[in-house]
């Protein structure tokens, strides 16, 4: 009988090898499969780099366009300054930055500056003082001629 046992033993490390060696090839197909069943690349929207300043003293809300193509804002509360991002914004939209001062007021200025070129400034001052600063960004890439 103890061949029978050993028998056992071994047909039971064997499964146990098998199932063992199924779920590693799970886990490597989820962490490898990028998700894209039909083969196309995925389809990317063009964008531009846009840089966001602020300088001054103390703190300003700012709210600024990043990557969202809904045209949605990212909003900092108290933004230590001087502040400064750099993002891409999709072609077609129109970055802007806004800041506006708090309660104790100062005086700030936000820039934007669209693939290194400086397109806006403006100023804010005083208490809840408030400026904007905008830029226009082609609706499609540039080509080269």
């Amino acid at each position: 009988m103890p061949s029978l046992f050993r028998r056992a033993d071994r047909s039971g490390l064997i499964a146990a090898g098998v199932a063992l060696a199924a779920c590693a090839g799970l886990v490597l197909y989820g962490v490898v499969d990028t998700g894209d069943s039909d083969g196309r690349p995925e389809r990317r929207t063009p964008t531009a780099s846009v840089t966001y300043q602020v300088s001054g003293q103390g703190t300003a809300d700012i709210t600024f366009q990043a990557r969202s193509e809904a045209g949605k804002a990212t909003v900092v509360k108290a933004a230590a300054l001087p502040w400064r991002r750099t993002v891409d914004v999709p072609l077609g939209q129109a970055p802007s930055v806004s800041i506006t001062l708090g309660e104790n007021g100062g005086q700030a200025r936000c820039t934007l500056a669209i693939s290194g070129r400086y397109v806006q400034s403006a100023t804010a001052s005083g208490t809840f003082g408030r400026a904007t600063c905008t830029g226009v960004l082609p609706t499609a890439p540039a080509t080269a001629s």
